[in-house]
């Protein structure tokens, strides 16, 4: 077996790992928002996961200020992992997990789309029937004719859109801003702003929801640590595609947990969306007509502003590089 095999087979593993740990923490988060408001989870999140940002800043001998060279890409940056963060932690209380990950997974297809007002990319036909097959298959998950829609559901597609938008501004300022601006300034932004709002929902909190959201902090610290090893063993057209996992991961703790069975539509409206998703990463290592593989090289999970996620910089460092 190749070298280059070995290594592929070794970031499968860290990356199957890594998005095993997000799915968990998605389950816990679920399960305090049966008792707590989303602004107080997303606070107390935050708050926990500030000690581990610390010793990931202890690491970084990056020379410069956290003064940002693009303020305003920045800026937007923040508020909209903010956003996502918000958004998704909410989707996740008050809807099946599986129909959650479902709307999130479209992220690859709305990267695609926004990388052309972006980073000036030219779509080619092949991504554009891609992005279209996979929004035809949001919306047999959404079921519009069903009546069913609400509040959950937009904020589960907020969260795919938001954490899209994050995800192309990396690429388009991520080598010229210090990684721990990327990391920051979300997570600092995010406690203010929370800061703000949990004295309008505040409830006392018992000391095994304390330790849930401890749980939450590092359970979404390794499964970050894992997934830069991910990306730095393997290439990323093996790494991406893992994120999928999830929906099994999603399918077998709803049905143990929460009495969640996911419908036909939603089973064949996932299976399109992935399937579009993974097509788009093919396209892009293949070359197509990208010149920056916006999706390839975009974070596979989401930027919520409430753990420590590497960006950026880590990810630059993959030890192999997909093709352009």
């Amino acid at each position: 077996m190749s070298e280059i095999r070995k290594s592929n087979i070794k970031g499968a593993g860290f990356a199957l790992a890594a998005f095993g740990l997000f799915a968990t923490h998605d389950v816990v988060v679920k399960v305090l928002g049966t008792s707590l408001a989303t602004f107080q989870i997303v606070f107390f999140s935050v708050l926990f996961s500030f000690p581990l940002v610390t010793l990931m800043l202890m690491r970084d001998a990056t020379q410069g200020t956290l003064i940002p060279v693009h303020p305003w890409w920045t800026a937007l940056r923040t508020v909209a992992a903010i956003l996502t963060g918000s958004s998704a932690f909410y989707a996740f209380t008050v809807l099946p997990l599986a129909d959650v990950y479902a709307m999130l997974f479209a992220a690859p297809l709305l990267i695609t789309i926004l990388s052309i007002p972006i980073l000036g990319e030219k779509v080619g036909r092949h991504r554009w029937f891609a992005v279209i097959l996979g929004l035809i298959g949001v919306l047999i998950v959404l079921r519009p004719t069903g009546g069913s829609l609400g509040l959950g559901h937009a904020a589960a597609l907020t969260a795919a859109i938001s954490g899209a938008l994050a995800s192309i501004i990396v690429r388009k300022i991520g080598k010229d801003e210090r990684s721990v601006v990327f990391l920051l300034y979300p997570m600092m932004a995010n406690f203010i702003l929370m800061s703000a709002l949990v004295p309008f929902v505040y409830r006392p909190m018992e000391v095994t929801e304390l330790g849930l959201i401890a749980v939450m902090a590092v359970l979404a610290f390794l499964a970050g640590i894992l997934l830069i090893k991910a990306y730095r063993t393997a290439d990323a057209t093996i790494v991406a595609p893992m994120q999928y996992s999830q929906i099994l991961w999603a399918s077998a703790y709803g049905m143990f947990f929460f009495s969640e069975t996911p419908g036909t539509l939603t089973i064949v409206g996932t299976g399109i969306i992935i399937a579009s998703g993974i097509y788009i990463v093919l396209r892009e290592a293949l070359g197509g007509t990208t010149q920056s593989s916006p999706v390839l090289q975009s974070r596979s999970r989401p930027e919520t502003a409430t753990s420590p996620r590497p960006v950026a910089h880590w990810w630059q460092q993959s030890r192999f590089r997909s093709k352009d």
